[in-house]
C-alpha cells in the first residue's frame, strides 16, 4: 500500500504537527464511512511524504502512539472507529500507521460533519452520500419502508382498501374469518403503522394504502413522456403525472405503456385482428415494477420517470445498487438485495412479483442486447431500444 500511493484507501502524512491532527482524523472517519462499500480497511501512513518516500530521521515515541490512539477514545469521531495504531519499519525507516476498519452503522461523523473520500481526495459528505450511508446502515438495521412517518394521522390510510384489497391478498381467507383482532392490529401486523397503541403510519402503510402518498413522500409518483424525437428536447406527444399508491401507478403506467407500445394492426385474410408490439409486454412490465420495489424513497425528491422515444424507452429510479448488490455484479444470476423488502413483499402479495430476483432475467431473455443498464449507487436506468427493421 505505501508503494502504491494515495488512494481512496491510503493517506500519507509526514507528521502528527500543525493541521495534521484534524486531517488524520477526518482520514479516519472517511475510511470508517467506506463511501466506496469496499469492505476493506483504509490506512494512514505518519512519516511518509507525499510521493511515497519516508521522511529521514523520522522516529515513533510512545507519545506519539499515544496521541494516535486517542484519536479512537477522545469523542471527536462518532462512533468511535474500529482502528490499530502500531509502530512499523518500511523500507528501512520507522513510521506510525493507523489502520481503520469499515462501520457497521455509518454514518460516522467528525466534530459533526461525515468525511468521505473519493480517490485520495478527503472531502464533506453530499445530502447523496450521507443517503448512501444511511441505507447501508439500515441494511443491517430496520429496514427504511417500515420506519414511521411521524406527522401521518392513521386517517391517511385507506381503510376500505387496507380490508377489501390488501389484507385479503396478504393473509389467507380462512385465518381471516377466524382473526378476531382490531383494525388497529391488523394494520401493525401487516407494519402498516407502528404498533396498534401508537399507530403512526409507516412508509409501507402510505405507499400501499395511503390516500396520498406523495403528500408524505416526497417522489413517490411516476413522471412518463411520450417525445415525438429521439432527444428530451423533442416535442412532447403525451405526458402525464401518475399518483397514487404504489399499485396504483403501476396499474396505470403499465396501460399507458400498452396504449403506446402498437406498431400495426392487420385484420387481413385474419378472423380477428392481430396487433404487433414495438416492444414485448412483459419484458417492459418487469423493468418498470423492479423500478418501484427497488428504487429509494428516502431523501429524495425525484419519482420513477419513463421517457417514450422513437428509438428507445428509458425508465429512470432514484437509488441505484443496495447491500450486496454492486455495480460490479448487478444482474448477475442470484446475486440480488432489497432496500424495501416489505415493500417488495406487499408486491407479490398483490401479484405484481410472482419470484424474488428473476425480473432482470426475464427481461434479458426477451429483448436480448436491446436492453442495457446504466448502474450507480445513485441512479439506475433501465435502456430499451426498439427493434430495427
Amino acid at each position: 500500500m505505501l508503494s502504491e500511493g494515495e488512494s481512496h484507501l491510503v493517506e500519507f502524512k509526514e507528521s502528527f504537527r500543525g493541521n495534521a491532527p484534524s486531517a488524520v482524523r477526518e482520514a479516519v472517519c472517511a475510511f470508517a464511512n467506506d463511501l466506496a462499500n469496499e469492505g476493506r480497511p483504509g490506512v494512514v501512513f505518519i512519516g511518509v511524504r507525499d510521493d511515497g518516500t519516508p521522511v529521514e530521521d523520522f522516529t515513533v515515541t510512545d507519545e506519539l502512539l499515544r496521541q494516535l490512539a486517542d484519536i479512537k477514545t477522545d469523542g471527536s469521531i462518532a462512533p468511535p472507529p474500529a482502528l490499530l495504531v502500531e509502530k512499523r519499519r518500511l523500507h528501512g525507516h520507522e513510521l506510525a500507521v493507523i489502520t481503520t476498519w469499515p462501520c457497521d452503522t455509518p454514518p460516522v461523523r467528525y466534530r459533526g460533519s461525515i468525511h468521505v473520500r473519493s480517490g485520495p481526495r478527503r472531502g464533506l459528505a453530499t445530502p447523496q452520500d450521507e443517503r448512501i450511508l444511511n441505507e447501508r446502515r439500515r441494511h443491517r438495521d430496520r429496514p427504511f419502508d417500515v420506519q414511521p412517518v411521524m406527522d401521518a394521522a392513521l386517517e391517511e390510510l385507506d381503510r376500505l382498501r387496507f380490508e377489501q384489497e390488501y389484507l385479503p391478498a396478504l393473509v389467507a381467507r380462512d385465518v381471516l374469518v377466524a382473526n378476531e383482532r382490531s383494525y388497529e392490529q391488523k394494520l401493525a401486523s401487516a407494519k402498516l403503522v407502528t404498533s396498534d397503541t401508537n399507530p403512526v403510519p409507516t412508509v409501507l402503510g402510505l405507499l400501499v394504502v395511503g390516500q396520498s402518498p406523495a403528500d408524505w413522500i416526497a417522489g413517490a409518483y411516476t413522471q412518463f413522456l411520450r417525445l415525438a424525437g429521439n432527444d428530451l428536447t423533442d416535442q412532447v406527444i403525451d405526458a402525464e403525472d401518475i399518483h397514487g399508491t404504489v399499485a396504483d401507478q403501476i396499474r396505470r403506467l403499465e396501460e399507458k405503456l400498452e396504449a403506446h407500445n402498437w406498431r400495426g394492426v392487420r385484420f387481413a385474410d385474419k378472423t380477428s385482428e392481430e396487433r404487433s408490439e414495438t416492444y414485448p409486454m412483459e419484458a417492459l412490465r418487469q423493468l418498470v415494477r423492479n423500478a418501484y420495489m427497488h428504487r429509494s424513497y428516502e431523501a429524495t425528491n425525484a419519482p420513477v420517470r419513463v421517457y417514450w422515444f422513437d428509438d428507445r424507452i428509458e425508465i429512470h429510479n432514484p437509488g441505484g445498487t443496495f447491500g450486496s448488490v454492486t455495480p460490479e455484479n448487478f444482474g448477475q444470476p442470484g446475486v440480488t438485495d432489497y432496500r424495501n423488502p416489505n415493500l417488495a413483499e406487499a408486491l407479490r402479495a398483490l401479484g405484481y412479483v410472482q419470484r424474488f430476483g428473476v425480473g432482470i432475467a426475464i427481461a434479458r431473455k426477451a429483448l436480448g442486447e436491446r436492453l442495457d443498464f446504466i448502474v450507480s449507487q445513485r441512479s439506475l436506468a433501465a435502456i430499451i431500444r426498439r427493434e430495427m427493421t
